[in-house]
């Protein structure tokens, strides 16, 4: 490629691509982050702190989803207008900076989705190298585990958008009340989980491993007591745990297949 900028989320896949990029690349490699209403203030600053330890050089650009006409209204290719605005600011960018390619941390499992946003990369010419090479998410946290990458572990984190129902409004009241009522739930010490919006009801999701914590009294009720200050009526306990993708069992009744 000669030189690059990735699309950095701070993630395992984006940072995994990022370290590889720059091992062979050197400072012909540009880390960029954009900053949205959708991405969570701890995730911006766990980027710029991931990308200061790999010794890249690193960016932040400012995007609002929601100014994109149709995002809001919350269609089942949401992902499309997101990514497409995304990755034109990206080419641009790079287009400043001199740089030859632009490439995102996609990995070889996104393939098997119906992911709205990978055709989005697709026109716009983005390179997805994890995918070129056939790497699937365990083989990147395994690879990211033997290179000392902080966050190979890190638990699987999809855009606050996602937290919404198809069809639902999206706004920035709604999406600071998903990302309080997340972090209450990571002060309890939970690892993977999601909380999403049903207008006044909020479905908790957590890993299966995680469930019986909700029999502990004093977590359970900080829980509840912490969701009501942010508005919810009724917090619930989705008993299936944690998975990608729920908000789309509606879709794969229909017959359709779609993934965040």
């Amino acid at each position: 490629m000669g030189s690059l900028l990735v699309a950095y989320s701070g993630g395992v896949d984006s940072t995994f691509l990022l370290k590889a990029a720059s091992d062979i690349l050197g400072d012909k490699v540009v880390a960029v982050t954009a900053a949205s209403p959708t991405y969570p203030l701890r995730e911006i600053e766990a980027a710029k702190q991931t990308a200061r330890l790999l010794g890249v050089k690193h960016i932040l650009i400012t995007s609002n989803e929601l100014d994109i006409p149709g995002f809001s209204a919350n269609p089942t290719n949401r992902c499309y207008f997101c990514k497409s605005e995304l990755f034109q600011k990206l080419k641009e960018r790079a287009a400043e900076l001199g740089l030859n390619h632009v490439a995102d941390g996609s990995n070889y499992d996104d393939t098997k989705d119906f992911r709205p946003g990978r055709d989005a990369a697709k026109e716009l010419g983005i390179r997805s190298p994890l995918i070129e090479a056939g790497l699937a998410k365990t083989e990147i946290r395994t690879l990211a585990r033997s290179l000392n990458l902080p966050n190979w572990d890190k638990p699987s984190f999809a855009c606050l958008s996602s937290r919404f129902p198809y069809g639902t409004e999206i706004t920035s009241m709604r999406l600071r009340q998903i990302e309080n009522c997340e972090n209450i739930i990571r002060e309890m010490g939970f690892r993977q989980f999601r909380v999403r919006y049903h207008n006044e009801i909020a479905r908790i999701e957590v890993g299966r491993d995680e469930l019986q914590k909700f029999f502990d009294n004093e977590i359970r009720d900080y829980i509840i007591e912490g969701f009501k200050a942010n508005g919810f009526v009724y917090i619930t306990l989705d008993l299936e745990g944690y998975r990608t993708g729920s908000m789309n069992q509606p879709l794969l009744i229909g017959g359709e297949r779609h993934a965040n």
